[in-house]
């Protein structure tokens, strides 16, 4: 008997997949088949569920069905959208992490929604500043207070039909937004940390929770950083307010930096300073990439700086300048071992 589901949470090796037509939910493992294939099973997977124990309430995903959308990071599978939580105040407002979080969401191709929490902790005016800012960046922007319910219904009108993820960094009030939403979940949440300044993960794992007919919202785990991994020539794709200008520079490979007659640079747009910073980023990693892929590469990594965190490179010393390794000198000592003392 072959039943379809939706796996709804991952814990440890099992998998909670909820039945399309029975409405109930089973524990459920992944047929070593699929293991050997290397074929993953991610939160938000359409699948197909064999071997059902009702008594047990136990099964296993024997078939994956095809994926319309997957997001990575948070690893979450046909995904409507991404509604992305950050706060007005504690932690404050940054908006370059802010431009992290959709330059990734971006990549994936997904549309992305900004939620302004804690609208009762800062004023009006604080409000409409930072509305606008991001509504510039052409992206809709939502404020909302759980304390005060303000901007919920707004927001359930957005979400609409499908699956959605909560992403943002951790603090921002995710769990909270969620309790707010349904009250019966009584998600853990957390407060701000006094030596660091940000968020505590309260969230440990990916779950898909229903808060309405046909409305699923998946509430992941913060991230305090997230690595950009994007090609450089990609890059300027990922801001929505640089496409009117993208194709109408002087040089058909402009990175938008200090080429002349760069259409990009002269529109004078508010996020050029964060893309030429998340450039170079993305320069360090696809030369990373590069020497790991080539061991005669130009460059190699040193690591990452302590302070910044950014990774850097060296020059590569030239083959014949390298000194052996140990393993090499031994192995060049051990030719002589056969060879006579008169030879």
């Amino acid at each position: 008997m072959i039943l379809a589901g939706l796996v709804l949470a991952q814990e440890a090796n099992y998998y909670r997949v909820r039945l399309l037509s029975e409405g109930t939910e089973l524990l459920c493992t992944r047929r070593a088949r699929l293991k050997k294939t290397g074929q993953s099973v991610y939160v938000g997977d359409k699948v197909e569920v064999v071997e059902v124990d009702w008594q047990s309430h136990r099964g296993a995903i024997n078939l994956v069905e095809p994926r319309d959308t997957l997001l990575h990071k948070p690893p979450i599978a046909n995904c409507t959208g991404v509604l992305v939580v950050f706060a007005l105040s504690e932690p404050p407002f940054d908006p370059v992490q802010l431009s992290r979080f959709l330059v990734n969401i971006e990549t994936e191709q997904l549309k992305a929604t900004v939620c302004l929490t804690k609208a009762d902790a800062v004023c009006e005016s604080v409000i409409q500043v930072i509305g606008k800012q991001v509504q510039s960046w052409n992206y809709a922007t939502i404020p909302v207070s759980v304390e005060t319910q303000i901007g919920l219904a707004e927001l359930l009108q957005v979400l609409g039909q499908g699956v959605y993820v909560l992403a943002g960094p951790s603090g921002a009030g995710k769990s909270s937004l969620l309790n707010a939403l349904r009250p019966s979940l009584d998600l853990r949440t957390g407060n701000i940390s006094d030596r660091m300044g940000r968020g505590k993960h309260t969230t440990r794992h990916v779950e898909l929770f229903s808060i309405g007919n046909d409305i699923l919202v998946a509430d992941a785990p913060g991230f305090s950083q997230l690595e950009l991994t994007c090609k450089p020539e990609s890059l300027a794709n990922c801001f929505p307010e640089f496409r009117p200008h993208l194709g109408t520079c002087q040089f058909r490979n402009c990175l938008h930096q200090e080429e002349p007659g760069c259409a990009i640079q002269s529109a004078h747009l508010e996020r050029y300073s964060i893309y030429r910073t998340f450039l170079e980023e993305v320069i360090t990693h696809t030369a990373l990439k590069q020497q790991n892929t080539d061991p005669d590469a130009a460059l190699k990594g040193q690591g990452q700086q302590r302070r910044s965190g950014k990774a850097t490179t060296i020059p590569r010393l030239a083959s014949q300048l390298r000194t052996p390794s140990r393993r090499t000198a031994k192995q060049d000592l051990r030719q002589w071992d056969g060879i006579e003392e008169d030879e």
